[in-house]
């Protein structure tokens, strides 16, 4: 279970401004923290595709430091937030439509978490808007997308580190119109494999 709490070059969790925004969002109690940390990111950074914001940014710093991130980006602060936390959390996959009408597909991160009381709970901070609400609302899920298509998964691994195919179009891409034509996709068939 350790690896769901390490820190890397992306969940930079001991990073001075991580750790002040984590203390200031603690509680005693792990539910209540994980819901409020949830909560701050879905509603206070911001999609960078819904607000058409730049940079495109990957490193959980970089997220908080500029408000904006794709849900990928999204799901790293959230992580280094809830590790600051000494909470341990991974990341999920799903692969959808883009255009929700079938070809182009592409990845969407978001993040799981281990709470006590519940075992591994899967929860969505990518934003809501018209048509999608997520929320925090242990035991039941509400993610922000279902499965719609054939060619979609839903993976139900839980990942200890975002896979690489994410960090590296997040790197790779300066804006998020860029970002946007050049979503990452690993494919059905590597995401049916865990």
């Amino acid at each position: 279970m350790n690896k769901f709490l390490a820190k890397t070059t992306v969940i930079d969790w001991q990073h001075p401004d991580i750790l002040q925004l984590a203390q200031k969002l603690a509680s005693s109690d792990i539910n209540t923290t994980t819901k409020v940390c949830f909560e701050w990111v879905r509603d206070n950074i911001y999609h960078s595709s819904d607000y058409k914001m730049n940079p495109v940014t990957c490193r959980a710093s970089e997220v908080l430091q500029y408000k904006t991130g794709y849900c990928f980006a999204k799901s790293h602060l959230l992580a280094a937030l809830l590790r600051a936390n000494s909470i341990h959390v991974g990341f999920c996959y799903q692969r959808l439509s883009v255009f929700d009408n079938g070809a182009p597909y592409s990845l969407h991160g978001f993040n799981a978490v281990y709470l006590p009381k519940y075992g591994w709970y899967r929860l969505d901070a990518r934003g809501n808007k018209d048509g999608i609400d997520a929320q925090f609302n242990p035991p039941q899920e509400q993610l922000a997308y279902g499965i719609n298509f054939p060619e979609e998964i839903d993976c139900r691994h839980i990942f200890a580190e975002p896979l690489i195919q994410v960090i590296q179009a997040l790197e790779e891409n300066t804006t998020w119109e860029e970002m946007l034509h050049n979503l990452p996709d690993v494919g059905r068939d590597y995401l049916a494999k865990f």
